[in-house]
This record gives structure tokens, sequence and C-alpha cells, in this order.
């Protein structure tokens, strides 16, 4: 199982942010790492935290900028 956060990415493209630009707004360089890889690995984490600023930066639910991917799917 995988959960890819990549769509955050697109969601800063559609408000024209860089990532420079959060780690301005306090946003840990190292967690938006994690955030803007492919996927996040099975020893990575993201606290609801972060996942809550994001939502209000974008103004928009967490499926917006998460998915799940199913094992099976990642090769």
């Amino acid at each position: 199982m995988a959960i890819t956060m990549k769509k955050v990415a697109q969601q800063m493209e559609r408000l024209g942010l860089k990532k420079y630009d959060l780690r301005k707004m306090g946003f840990n360089p190292n967690i938006l790492d994690k955030v803007l890889s492919d996927k996040l690995s099975k020893t990575q984490r993201v606290d609801t935290e972060t996942i809550n600023r994001l939502c209000a930066l974008f103004q928009c639910q967490p499926g917006d900028i998460m998915e799940y991917i199913p094992d099976d799917e990642d090769n």
C-alpha cells in the first residue's frame, strides 16, 4: 500500500506557488520533500497538522491532495 501526495504539486501549480513559498509560510522543508515525493514509503509519515494546513492553504479536501494506490498497482 502506498499513499501518494503528488496532487499537492498540482495544487501548488494552480496557485502559482513554489516549494520556497511554502517554506516561507512555515512548512518544514523535510516534510515538504516527503509530501512532494512520488509516493510516501511505508516508513514516512505526514501528520494531520500538515495535511490540515495544506488543505486550508489550497481550500480543498484531503482527497484533493492525497491518493491511495494499492500494492498491485505500484509496479
